[in-house]
């Protein structure tokens, strides 16, 4: 299988989110489950949320699929991710603020750049990794 990558400048605008699950859609739908596009759909949305919602300037979206995953980068040129207490009311929780633990559980890896407004996710493929060339016989198989 080729590689295949997207690569994008989003608008940083309410719609971005809407527009790179649009875009993940029509370039990864006819070489990914409808699974592993929907996951895919989920992530993208959750990261381009978080980068409009607290970045800064330009919002980039990178993705590369190959056989044994796909990779998906979001970036802004914000300084990165701060580390803050927050306070809620776990008797009246709003809406929001749980998009990296959706990150965290549905990707097979994520992480952030430190330093940086870069965050990324990989789902890894599912499907045998066959190395090599098939056997020629049963003999040899065996």
């Amino acid at each position: 299988m080729e590689d295949h990558v997207l690569d994008v400048e989003l608008a940083r605008e309410t719609t971005a989110p809407w527009i790179a699950r649009s875009l993940v859609k029509e370039r990864f739908a006819d070489k990914l489950s409808d699974g592993e596009l929907d996951t895919a759909r989920l992530l993208v949305s959750e990261l381009v949320t978080n980068a409009v919602a607290h970045g800064w300037g330009r919002i980039t979206l990178r993705a590369h699929l190959n056989e044994d995953r796909l990779l998906v980068e979001v970036m802004d040129e914000g300084s990165g991710l701060e580390p803050a207490v927050r306070e809620r009311d776990f008797e009246n929780p709003r809406a929001g603020g749980r998009g990296l633990t959706i990150v965290d559980a549905e990707s097979s890896r994520w992480g952030i750049h430190m330093g940086t407004a870069h965050v990324w996710f990989e789902l890894e493929r599912l499907g045998p990794r066959i190395i090599g060339r098939a056997p020629s016989s049963v003999d040899e198989a065996v």
